[in-house]
């Protein structure tokens, strides 16, 4: 596991009248700042991705569909560099995934559905400035991932 990653089995509360998930309580131990919430969709086989913030740290759910996060440590001290940490997460493994400070990070719509990612990011969006640091999805000389679908 890349050094920072942290992980949040969600449970699903259900009862006659539908279900309750819980993502992020300010009394997880996870949980360190709050900057904003969002929803990001993405249509089936597409990816977004790669960046990385130097300020904040995003928690990553995805409550509709699912999709394949990935995060890539090249983070120069980091004892982690050069990892990959792939996460299969959605409704039928629903996770919270948080992306430390300078992880590359992005995603694949997995199935033939919209994804459906809710992010609850430590800083909110500071539209003059923003922290993200881009690369493109594919060939990029940086970071060697394939996001091809793996017969295995």
């Amino acid at each position: 596991m890349i050094e920072g990653v942290k992980i949040k089995n969600l449970r699903v509360i259900p009862d006659d009248r539908g279900e309750l998930m819980e993502i992020l309580r300010n009394d997880d131990d996870m949980f360190e700042e709050f900057g904003q919430v969002y929803l990001s969709t993405t249509y089936p086989g597409v990816v977004k991705a790669w960046h990385y913030h130097k300020l904040q740290k995003d928690n990553f759910a995805c409550i509709k569909g699912m999709v394949k996060l990935v995060l890539a440590d090249t983070r120069e001290n980091s004892p982690t560099k050069g990892e990959i940490n792939e996460f299969c997460i959605g409704e039928r493994n629903p996770l919270l995934v948080q992306v430390p400070i300078g992880v590359y990070h992005g995603w694949r719509c997995l199935g033939a559905e919209e994804a459906f990612v809710i992010n609850i990011p430590t800083k909110s969006y500071n539209y003059k400035e923003p922290d993200e640091y881009r690369l493109p999805a594919h060939n990029n000389g940086v970071i060697n991932y394939d996001w091809s679908v793996k017969d295995r």
